[in-house]
């Protein structure tokens, strides 16, 4: 088959992914060809070729962790936002407020958010690119409905931290502190430093990670849910939620903030940064998503 009978048959977005692949094409053309998600054909790529895919300072892990995610917005009624949900085939039910974990999509309301309509749309369980999927069949309707966001409007991603061993945790949390200065410039001025008492520095935290024994002391160390990498999360759904990003319902924006999590905690494992730099994202980071990151640092420079 060539590229426009592969374009062209009802094949599913991975298979037609790997089927260009396939022909020679690189990553970035397959990329365009298919919506422009450089990260998902990243993810195919590692899938079906990983003896290809090495760095000096990075492996790229496909991305096939659990997670979630929890989008606040306004603007739109939550009735009206479940309908097209449906319609869309997301199931999806509005209720009252709670920490329940659904095997659906629900809308609850959140009195932190500013504007007429509020709501926080909570995902499932997702996990690795079927999730990112419907992530992004999600974000579709809610770009169509035209649902609104403001500065008091967060995304907040949960990691499954199951199979996260205490020096992994540490690692990660050391590393988030060491580059939330870098972190930052690609985050609004309403994210920054602690601009936002709902989403607070892990700076001047570093002594108690280090000195802590056990990840749920880690947790309980904070003493909040209230910062950039929430640890209490770990004690009651065994995730890590990272809450630092601005509100959007824009999946590029969100697929790359995934991947971008999703390297972190993969560097992680075994490595922590020396430098704090925005440069040094570049150690564990595909060249599309550093570079994604450059263009939100320079759109969010003025």
């Amino acid at each position: 088959m060539n590229t426009q009978e592969i374009l062209s048959a009802n094949f599913t977005k991975t298979e037609k992914i790997r089927r260009l692949l396939e022909l020679g094409l690189t990553r970035r053309q397959v990329a365009d060809l298919t919506g422009g998600n450089y990260g998902f054909v990243q993810n195919v790529f590692a899938k079906y070729w990983p003896e290809n895919v090495n760095g000096r300072e990075f492996r790229f892990i496909a991305f096939n962790r659990k997670f979630g995610v929890e989008i606040e917005a306004y603007g739109v009624e939550m009735q009206r936002v479940e309908n097209a949900l449906r319609s869309a085939g997301i199931y999806a039910e509005t209720e009252r407020y709670n920490h329940s974990t659904r095997r659906h999509w629900k809308l609850v309301t959140d009195g932190s958010l500013t504007g007429v309509n509020t709501f926080e749309l909570v995902s499932p369980i997702l996990e690795g690119m079927s999730g990112l999927n419907e992530l992004e069949k999600v974000c579709e309707v809610l770009e169509t409905l035209n649902v609104k966001i403001n500065k008091t409007c967060g995304l907040h991603i949960h990691f499954d931290a199951t199979q996260m061993g205490l020096q992994q945790t540490k690692n990660l949390l050391l590393n988030y502190a060491k580059l939330e200065e870098a972190i930052d410039s690609f985050m609004p001025h309403s994210r920054r430093g602690n601009n936002n008492s709902y989403t607070r520095t892990l700076r001047g935290h570093e002594t108690k990670i280090e000195n802590a024994d056990s990840i749920s002391k880690i947790a309980s160390g904070f003493g909040s849910r209230y910062f950039k990498v929430n640890m209490q999360a770990y004690e009651r759904h065994r995730t890590i939620e990272f809450r630092q990003h601005s509100g959007t319902v824009e999946f590029k924006k969100i697929s790359n903030w995934v991947i971008f999590l999703h390297n972190l905690v993969e560097y992680s494992k075994t490595k922590r940064v020396e430098t704090t730099t925005f440069e040094t994202l570049k150690k564990f980071n595909q060249a599309e998503v550093y570079n994604y990151l450059v263009t939100r640092q320079n759109q969010l420079a003025a």
